[in-house]
């Protein structure tokens, strides 16, 4: 009796480096997230921070919480931006590129939160394709991620655009 053939899983690839070093082989087209970074703004901590098992939403901010599509559901939710930070380089060094923010609610009490994952995943594909989208921030949550940003590396600040500067002040 003849075993069934498993089929190969060519799902989505996430790659630190090029694999295919420009053969055009398996994995062309894989998306690279080697120059992005999520960073949590939270407001009433007065802090950001950044925490890379958020690329699998198993960061510190959402381990054990049961995320909902309703952020009515989660009243007394602590606020918590996501910041998806891409950094690129240009002849000067690099630079802070795509920034883009999205909103997320935690209430670690009842073990449940609010995020909208599709706005998740499309705020990170801006912040890679080099958009600022901070918009929907306040100006508490703002002034802390210019703060984190600039402090981080004031040299990578200073390149960014005017645009990123303006969106933050």
């Amino acid at each position: 009796m003849d075993q069934p053939k498993k089929k190969k899983n060519i799902g989505f690839n996430i790659i630190k480096n090029d694999s295919t070093d420009g053969h055009g082989g398996f994995g062309v087209g894989a998306l690279s997230l080697e120059n992005i970074s999520p960073v949590f703004v939270c407001p009433s901590d007065e802090e950001a921070f950044v925490d890379i098992g958020a690329m699998h939403a198993r960061s510190v901010v959402e381990k054990g919480i049961k995320f909902l599509s309703n952020k009515d559901e989660v009243p007394n939710g602590k606020l918590y931006w996501l910041v998806w930070v891409t950094i690129d380089r240009n002849p000067a060094g690099p630079y802070y590129a795509g920034v883009t923010a999205c909103e997320m609610t935690v209430d670690r009490e009842i073990r449940r939160g609010y995020k909208s994952l599709p706005e998740h995943v499309n705020k990170m594909d801006k912040s890679m394709k080099r958009r600022i989208m901070v918009d929907e921030m306040d100006n508490k949550s703002k002034a802390i991620l210019k703060d984190f940003l600039s402090a981080h590396d004031k040299e990578i600040w200073e390149r960014s655009s005017d645009e990123l500067k303006e969106a933050l002040s």
